[in-house]
């Protein structure tokens, strides 16, 4: 498990900050702003059912500067000054925050603190300040900027500083991986050992990876059995069962950068567990050869094209299907078994900005990555094949029925589905693809 305390990176924080510096410089002074106030939100209440709170997020633009895991804060950026950090020292005995997994931040920042919300009303710049933060957080100071198109332009070119990735940027997704995948590994032993419930092994992960719920990217997949043709199945199975099959989908954080990996496994035998097995093995091949592909300059809607048409060969080799691979693609097959996008930016958030603007076809409507693949870039890949009845009973009384071995697909039910999922730094050239997950997890799935 890698330390939280982020050893002998303070030289690429000073670089990453330099390059934050220019960038806002540059945006500022571009969209006529004198400052940017940067907010780093507050908790959110869960419902008006009652008055519990989510544990904090704080604002990705926030996070882009410091890791600090404090409500109420506020830096403030302005062309040719140090950033300045107003640090709200929370006085309530109820809770308080966490510790800050990292102190680095503080030898380059000018540090200022305040308990008291006028304080800091009174500290922050207002006139042709740009003011970044939640919504509800930017009503309540209120944001003097009336026009909005103009603060929408600005925001979306500071969204554009997070698609390529400084070099400590990487090495923060370098140990968000790694401490993800000490919880696959962890959880792919237990299911392998014994029968768990979905549940146990979600703690298992937790306990494996030192994480708090809340502070996972997202809310851990654990899917045993057909529960895995339920593509985001987090309502977990408390019992212990007997399924043959495993798909795990869990993610770690670390200083605020988001790890998202992706597992599939299968223990026991049988005749469909064997064509199971083999489809988790051609996934792994097929998901190799699209991470081989992520290449600069290609678009990344064409790559989702292709793990289509891969899919629709792999579909055909197993017998799952009667047809080629461009006739599943063309009459849809391959969309049932495969319905979700190939992958997406990741960073601050999982699903990180600026890489969707571009709209994708209708036939690609939840493809998360649009455009021109570039060197900096943090990518996922994550075909998959799935099992899924709403979507194959269409098909089985439409024109393309006979195009697929029903009992075979009967058969392969029970085991819900296969995803495999990687996390990519995109290089310069053809050589300079970095698989973050497969450095520290080089198996994709297969037998547990």
């Amino acid at each position: 498990m890698p330390s939280l305390q982020f050893p002998l990176q303070e030289s690429l924080y000073a670089e990453h900050l330099s390059v934050l510096q220019r960038g806002y410089e540059r945006v500022l002074e571009q969209h006529g702003y004198a400052c940017a106030v940067v907010l780093s939100g507050q908790p959110l209440r869960k419902s008006m059912a009652d008055d519990q709170y989510w544990p904090l997020r704080i604002t990705p633009h926030f996070a882009h500067w410091l890791p600090l895991q404090s409500p109420g804060c506020a830096l403030v950026v302005q062309a040719g000054q140090r950033p300045r950090l107003l640090w709200w020292q929370c006085a309530d005995f109820w809770e308080g925050p966490p510790e800050p997994a990292s102190l680095l931040w503080r030898e380059h920042l000018t540090v200022e603190t305040y308990t008291d919300a006028e304080h800091l009303l009174r500290q922050l710049p207002r006139p042709a300040a740009l003011w970044l933060g939640d919504d509800r957080e930017l009503a309540t100071l209120g944001d003097p900027d009336p026009d909005a198109e103009r603060r929408l332009r600005a925001v979306r070119d500071l969204d554009e500083l997070r698609v390529h990735k400084t070099p400590y940027e990487v090495e923060c997704l370098v140990h968000a991986n790694a401490r993800a995948a000490a919880g696959h590994q962890r959880v792919r032993l237990a299911f392998a050992s014994g029968d768990c419930s979905e549940l146990d092994l979600h703690l298992q992960y937790l306990l494996a990876t030192s994480q708090d719920d809340p502070e996972t990217p997202y809310k851990n997949i654990v899917a045993l059995g057909h529960h895995a043709a339920t593509l985001h199945h987090v309502a977990y199975g408390k019992r212990p069962g007997q399924a043959q099959s495993l798909l795990l989908d869990a993610g770690a954080t670390f200083l605020g950068y988001h790890a998202d990996i992706t597992r599939t496994w299968i223990k026991g035998d049988g005749a469909a567990a064997d064509v199971f097995r083999a489809l988790i093995d051609g996934v792994e091949r097929l998901q190799l050869a699209l991470c081989d592909g992520a290449t600069a300059g290609r678009n990344y809607q064409d790559l989702h094209d292709q793990a289509h048409l891969h899919i629709g060969v792999l579909l055909r080799d197993l017998g799952i299907v009667h047809s080629s691979a461009e006739e599943s693609v063309a009459k849809e097959v391959t969309f049932a078994l495969f319905p979700h996008g190939l992958g997406h930016s990741l960073g601050l958030q999982t699903h990180d900005v600026a890489c969707a603007r571009i709209r994708p076809r209708a036939d690609n409507p939840y493809l998360r990555t649009t455009r021109l693949i570039e060197p900096g870039m943090a990518l996922t890949v994550e075909p998959g094949v799935y099992f899924i009845d709403a979507l194959l009973q269409p098909l089985r009384h439409g024109p393309q029925a006979a195009l697929l071995n029903w009992p075979l697909l009967q058969a392969l039910a029970p085991f819900g589905g296969v995803r495999i999922e990687d996390d990519l730094i995109i290089g310069s050239g053809p050589q300079g693809l970095r698989n973050l997950t497969r450095e520290v997890l080089p198996q994709g799935g297969g037998a547990a």
